[in-house]
Formats: structure tokens, C-alpha cells, sequence
């Protein structure tokens, strides 16, 4: 196996982030090949992925092109993925499948951005259900398996999707409760996080795109990226 692992802007690509940081996590090596996001990625994006997305993991001559197929593809290939536990890797299953389709709201009105910090214009009642729906399926995990990690001891996959989740919480001060917000310090201080935050904040690029969508539903109250 000889993995390259195709990701986007480190400070913007939350889908990126997800199958980087298990990776990283669980020592599964791999290339990282960096492209970053322009205003028309179609066919450039076309070039590597059939539905022109990041991320994409190629392994030889094939292309997983998913972040949910490139998790069970590493299951299949690699121990650690999943919780070992059939009661731990059953929630873990559902938890990852509802980030993978859900929480539009919370996507759309605070995109990823890692570098920044912001008050939102306002908490509208989606946005406030999918919050508060994220306080609670953290609190679950980490009481039903005993934490750190929300379904146990051990980082696995739906840590990994839920990632994005922590900068968010964290840029807009969202308000998930104490034992969600230990989740998000936790991860947030492991070392491949770290590093990706790092990266994140050393970027010049600012694409235009993401940083109007930021501007039109927060007021950025602190920038931590390189100045450019």
C-alpha cells in the first residue's frame, strides 16, 4: 500500500481535515498532497476526482473519493479505525453517518475557519438545534464509554469527523456544554491537530470565497494567520 491523501486549504477544508487526522492519528503513512482552493476548482479537481471534491485518497490505481469511503476503506486495511467494542463501534457508526449527512445549519453558517475567531450576527433556531444536538451526542459518548475519546480510550473515526467540529466550536464560541467542550480542548491539543493548526495558520492564501462567507454571517473579532 502506498497511499497519497489529497486535501485543500488547511485554515478552510473541513472535509479535508477528516481523513488526514485519522491518519495522522493511527500512523497509517502517506503523501500529502496539498491543492489549494480557487474560485473554479471543477476541472482542475476533475484531474484527480470524479466528482471534483476533496479529499481523495489514491492508493496504486485506485481512487476513494469520499471521506465515509475513505474511513471504511482504512477499516478494511488497517486496525484502530473503528472502536473494537460492538456496542462502542455501533454508536461511533451512526455518530460519524450523522456528521457525514447532517447538521446542514451548522455548516452553512459557520464554515471552518481556522485561524479566526467570531461572533456570530445571530443563533437562529437551526443552528441552535444542531448545537445543541452536538452537546448532547458528545456527552453520550463520552458517558456510555468513558472517554477521553467519544467512544473510548482509543482516537478512532468518529473523532476524526467530528474534528471540523472542534474548530468551529471553538472560532465561534458555541456553547455545546462542559463535557463537549472538554471533547474539543482534548482534541484540539493533540499534536496532529496541532500541526494541522500550524500549517493552518502559516497559509497566505486567502480564498475569496470562504473569507465572504465568514464576513457575511460573523464579525471576525481576532485573526491569528500570518499577515499577508
Amino acid at each position: 500500500m502506498s497511499y497519497t491523501l489529497i486535501t485543500a486549504n488547511r485554515n478552510y477544508s473541513s472535509w479535508s481535515l477528516r481523513p488526514w487526522i485519522l491518519m495522522k492519528a493511527l500512523d497509517i503513512p502517506f503523501k500529502d498532497d496539498i491543492i489549494y482552493f480557487e474560485p473554479d476548482n471543477y476541472e482542475r479537481f476533475r484531474t484527480f476526482a470524479p466528482n471534483a471534491q476533496v479529499p481523495c485518497l489514491k492508493d496504486g490505481d485506485r481512487t476513494i473519493w469520499d471521506s465515509l469511503a475513505i474511513m471504511e476503506y482504512l477499516a478494511e486495511r488497517h486496525d484502530g479505525v473503528w472502536p473494537v467494542d460492538e456496542k462502542a463501534r455501533t454508536w461511533a457508526r451512526c455518530a460519524t453517518a450523522e456528521m457525514h449527512g447532517g447538521f446542514a445549519p451548522l455548516r452553512n453558517i459557520c464554515p471552518m475557519n481556522v485561524g479566526v475567531r467570531a461572533r456570530l450576527h445571530d443563533v437562529d433556531a437551526p443552528l441552535q438545534r444542531n448545537v445543541d444536538r452536538i452537546g448532547e451526542l458528545f456527552a453520550e459518548g463520552l458517558d456510555s464509554f468513558g472517554g477521553p475519546w467519544l467512544a473510548g480510550d482509543s482516537f478512532s473515526a468518529v473523532d476524526a469527523f467530528y474534528a471540523p467540529v472542534a474548530y468551529r466550536v471553538r472560532t465561534y464560541d458555541l456553547d455545546i456544554g462542559t463535557k463537549g467542550r472538554a471533547w474539543v480542548d482534548h482534541i484540539i491539543s493533540h499534536p496532529a491537530m496541532e500541526a494541522w493548526e500550524t500549517e493552518a495558520l502559516a497559509e497566505t492564501q486567502r480564498e475569496i470565497q470562504h473569507e465572504e462567507e465568514i464576513a457575511a454571517v460573523a464579525t471576525v473579532t481576532e485573526d491569528f494567520r500570518i499577515a499577508v
